[in-house]
């Protein structure tokens, strides 16, 4: 048997193409060749399984090693081989009858996962790395003569007899100059370790040394000793292939371990099974986030039948969602195709709104099982559900039986319980229910001891994202509006028909209006006397509502209008009581100078509560207290 041959193919030679699309990611070869040849490995155990294959199965260990001095990388594995036929049908015809769809699809494309196996590719990504490849194999049919199948990466191809004695195939690359990089152990280790390591087949890569027992000594402890075994990189049956009554905590913890070993524990996890309208299996973590490195580094993992696919799955998982560490396991999901295909798929879509359910049933389950266990996690959980309220309307449906406010007295309620519980008091004039919130509890302490004086009761929003979960709340709760405590004087923020009338005159108003303005000297404060009770601070600095909240968003990326209102200067609102004794003081006040230092006090102070006094001004004020002491 000896032949020599042209790969038939309608474009003038498609290898430059491969190498030009696929060189930025050219590590994949690794993974594209293990995985054929562990599906190679699993086709033979299935025909034995149904009996069509009488042989001994043996050790079906996929092995995977290279020769520095030789300048190779070798795949072998003991699966299913090929004839002399098989080769030239699978290799030469099949992985190229796609080529010419092939170059005109493709001829833009920017990821190697838009094209790998899309064509029947996957074993031509060889020639990103080699500049001559080699097929030995002897297939399990009785009576099959090994072959031996040779090309250099041009569209010419030799097949002849080879000398191979037992069944299965050697894949053996001969590096290019550009490519010695991955004729390094730690450099295979690592690629090994990032896609096959959950692969159903046993892979070798070299050996390692482990210490086993080794008798005892003469104080009867046990002696160790070194010995070298089989360096196995994978785990052929990771915990999301297995059914989840037979698992418990400790495996989940463990395999969280394992994937993300720097990690504290996760906070719950979520088991995804189902083959029914799409195949799909997983295991979800909730994590305790501390900071915005872990969000970034620590993704969800997608594979497809064991092999490591990607860590960017922004359309196969809610948005949301993608706060989640986990794996996710489908191959349902068209993996090799370019993102606007993924975005319309189906099967896609299903998938995403099957997440967002077992997400909202699974937080459902913990809060009704265990109120106090969940509210004890509402902090580390709180980002995810209200993340999720705001951009999926299925999600809030569920999501509102369950979220949770938290109150300045670290009390929590669901929606419906606050709604009830502020209802009677809350209620302003024209019907409204007002939630006050604060953002900094420290910070607004003299504002929320107003509001508690009148038995009002404060929520703590104060998480990246409640600017944009305050706004869309505000639509959905029927005649409700949620107000920050220091946005007003607090019978501003809740305005009754019984409010405090002004006992200044119209003049004795003016004039203190006046006072102020040319004490502050600054057009960012605008000044308003208002009718307050008299137990009320003398001046309060408030922002409007509105405002804050544009600016709060806008930091937190709002987009749009958003920006613009984050960039706008700050501009405040002066409200003087025109009912407290130290009004009275300042209006009674001899010569004018004496009246403006007053005022200047008096706004100094309500500055220095809300933090705004700084700098020069803090030292006129410490320096203008002692002078009045």
């Amino acid at each position: 048997m000896q032949e020599k041959g042209t790969i038939s193919i309608h474009t003038e030679n498609i290898f430059p193409i491969i190498k030009k699309f696929l060189y930025s990611d050219h590590e994949i070869f690794l993974r594209e060749l293990v995985s054929n040849a562990v599906d190679a490995t699993q086709k033979i155990k299935r025909l034995a399984t149904l009996g069509q294959y009488k042989g001994e199965l043996g050790d079906i260990t996929v092995e995977v090693s290279f020769d520095e001095k030789k300048k190779t990388i070798t795949i072998s594995d003991k699966g299913l081989g090929m004839t002399a036929e098989e080769i030239k049908k699978y290799i030469n015809q099949i992985a190229f009858s796609g080529a010419t769809e092939f170059v005109e699809k493709f001829k833009d494309a920017k990821d190697a996962n838009e094209i790998i196996g899309k064509f029947g590719l996957g074993f031509y990504s060889a020639f990103m790395v080699a500049k001559n490849v080699e097929i030995h194999t002897l297939s399990y049919q009785d009576g099959a003569e090994p072959a031996i199948w040779t090309c250099d990466g041009s569209t010419e191809f030799e097949i002849k007899k080879g000398k191979r004695k037992t069944r299965g195939t050697d894949i053996i690359l001969h590096i290019n100059e550009d490519s010695e990089e991955f004729l390094d152990k730690w450099k295979l280790q690592g690629i090994l370790d990032k896609y096959c390591k959950f692969l159903p087949v046993p892979i070798k890569f070299g050996t390692k040394s482990e210490s086993v027992e080794d008798g005892v000594d003469d104080k009867g402890e046990k002696k160790w000793k070194s010995v070298e075994v089989d360096n196995i990189i994978n785990t052929t049956s990771p915990i999301w292939t297995k059914s989840p009554s037979d698992l418990k905590d400790e495996d989940y913890l463990n395999f969280y371990k394992e994937l993300y070993p720097m990690s504290e524990d996760p906070l719950f996890w979520i088991h995804l099974n189902v083959d029914y309208p799409f195949n799909l299996t997983g295991v979800l973590y909730f994590p305790k986030v501390k900071n915005e490195f872990e969000l970034q580094r620590n993704k969800i993992k997608l594979f497809s039948r064991q092999v490591f696919i990607t860590d960017e799955v922004k359309d196969i998982v809610p948005e949301f969602l993608m706060l989640l560490h986990g794996v996710i396991d489908s191959p349902d999901i068209p993996l090799n195709v370019s993102r606007s295909f993924l975005q319309a798929d189906g099967n896609v879509k299903k998938i995403n709104n099957y997440i967002t359910k077992k997400v909202a049933d699974k937080l459902s389950e913990l809060y009704k099982k265990d109120r106090k266990a969940y509210e004890a996690k509402w902090n580390d959980i709180g980002l995810f559900v209200k993340y999720g309220m705001i951009s999926e309307d299925k999600f809030y449906e569920k999501g509102k039986e369950f979220t949770l406010l938290k109150n300045t007295k670290d009390e929590y309620f669901t929606l419906d319980e606050y709604t009830e519980k502020v209802k009677a008091i809350q209620t302003n004039k024209d019907d409204q229910t007002i939630f006050l919130y604060a953002t900094d509890v420290d910070k607004q302490d003299s504002f929320i001891a107003s509001a508690n004086k009148k038995d009002y009761d404060v929520l703590v929003l104060d998480s990246p994202i409640d600017s944009h979960f305050i706004q869309h709340i505000e639509t959905k709760l029927d005649k409700t509006q949620l107000k920050r405590v220091d946005a007003d004087v607090v019978e501003k923020l809740i305005q009754k028909e019984d409010s405090y009338a002004n006992l200044l005159t119209e003049d004795q108003s003016k004039q203190v209006k006046e006072l102020f303005e040319k004490a502050i000297d600054n057009k960012s404060y605008s000044v308003e006397i208002e009718g307050l009770s008299p137990e009320e601070m003398p001046v309060t600095i408030t922002m409007e509502e509105w405002m804050r909240r544009m600016k709060d968003m806008a930091q937190t990326g709002g987009g749009g209008p958003m920006s613009f209102y984050g960039q706008m200067p700050d501009s405040y609102k002066v409200a003087i009581n025109g009912n407290h004794p130290v009004v009275d003081k300042i209006l009674k006040a001899e010569g004018e100078e004496a009246q403006l230092q007053l005022a200047k006090q008096a706004f100094d102070l309500a500055k220095l509560s809300q933090g705004l006094l700084t700098g020069k001004d803090l030292t006129a004020f410490v320096k203008r207290s002692v002078e009045l002491i």
